[in-house]
């Protein structure tokens, strides 16, 4: 493990919710970037361009406003008149047309759904509120849901009843549930940000939503970037293994149980919420990061290993060669992984 504080003397530090990228020099003319926040999270772009081919203030608001499309309009549970909260508002069997990136969400999140054997499932809303986690939490977090309670949100569940009609962009559920696509919608505006970006002829850049990563080429004079995991370990910010780039183009999503979670008597209830018992997951693994071509798949499939744990994980991964790292807590203070070979081959020896 490598203590952050020995890379302060290099230029700059971006920690973000999972991943830090450092050794950049923003002094070079042809490397640009912008910031911005979205999704309840940071977002950070970097590319590399020549100033004098592309306007970068045009980029930048174009990413600013797909960002702001995809959170509001379409992907929040927050806002009353984003597609996602008005899906979970329309009746039973009531036609509901879709625009097409919330298509692309909904048939995503049902695949991953049947390759992690159910582990990540969208229509796990009532329990991301009832456990205060969610944007409609009615109650302070001060005792534990009864089992009662935990029962009556879990009947209120179930990805496969929602019927998607992907050439017609038309969704109807045949069960009242409420979906939550924040374990997929970060890396979704991930893979839409790379998009814009190269609709504007931009080849080689570096885009962060909330961890999420999307990474292409090079920094400037050959450089590769460096996308680091970070330690899983609260309250504070370590780097575990810092990973290689090469020049090549993939994305690296990650999720943990370590920032997001609440206290009570002692025990630590994390917002990781496994669909099929209705509780918090309550295994040793504390993160996992996936490395895959699509953004949007790697978030999905991190977030149902931290529900699977690691046995369940790793058997998964077999199943279908994913390259995945997984972060165990021995202790509070001590972690082990397990890393397959398609991973490893980007750690930095």
């Amino acid at each position: 493990m490598i203590n952050r504080i020995l890379f302060f003397g290099l230029s700059v530090l971006l920690i973000g919710c999972f991943f830090v990228v450092f050794g950049l020099d923003l002094d070079r003319a042809t490397l640009q970037r912008f910031s911005g926040f979205t999704m309840g999270t940071s977002y950070e772009i970097q590319l590399v361009t020549d100033r004098n081919s592309i306007d970068i203030k045009t980029v930048e608001e174009n990413v600013a406003d797909l960002l702001r499309r995809l959170d509001r309009e379409i992907f929040s549970t927050y806002s009353p008149t984003s597609e996602l909260t008005q899906l979970n508002m329309t009746p039973v069997t009531e036609v509901f047309s879709a625009s097409r990136e919330l298509i692309e969400v909904l048939v995503l999140s049902e695949e991953i759904r049947a390759l992690t054997d159910g582990a990540f499932d969208i229509s796990i809303n009532p329990l991301v509120n009832l456990w205060g986690f969610g944007a409609q939490s009615k109650r302070i977090v001060s005792r534990l849901p009864t089992q009662l309670e935990i029962d009556d949100a879990m009947a209120r569940m179930g990805a496969e009843y929602l019927v998607i009609n992907e050439s017609n962009l038309e969704v109807v559920k045949t069960k009242d549930i409420e979906i939550d696509l924040s374990g997929i919608a970060k890396g979704y505006a991930v893979d839409e940000v790379a998009v814009a970006l190269e609709d504007f002829n931009i080849d080689s850049y570096f885009i962060e939503v909330g961890g999420e990563i999307k990474l292409k080429g090079f920094k400037p004079s050959n450089e590769e970037w460096l996308p680091a995991i970070e330690a899983p370990a609260a309250g504070t910010y370590e780097i575990y293994e810092v990973l290689s780039s090469r020049g090549e183009a993939f994305s690296l999503a990650g999720s943990g149980d370590y920032r997001n979670y609440f206290e009570i008597d002692g025990a630590r209830y994390s917002h990781e919420i496994d669909p099929r018992t209705g509780r918090p997951v309550t295994h040793d693994l504390a993160a996992a990061f996936v490395i895959t071509e699509s953004a949007a798949e790697a978030d999905a499939l991190a977030t149902a290993f931290m529900i699977l744990g690691l046995k369940e994980s790793k058997s998964v991964i077999d199943r279908h060669s994913i390259s995945a790292f997984l972060i165990s807590r021995v202790n509070e203070n001590h972690f082990e992984h397990f890393v397959t070979s398609t991973f490893a081959q980007y750690v930095l020896k």
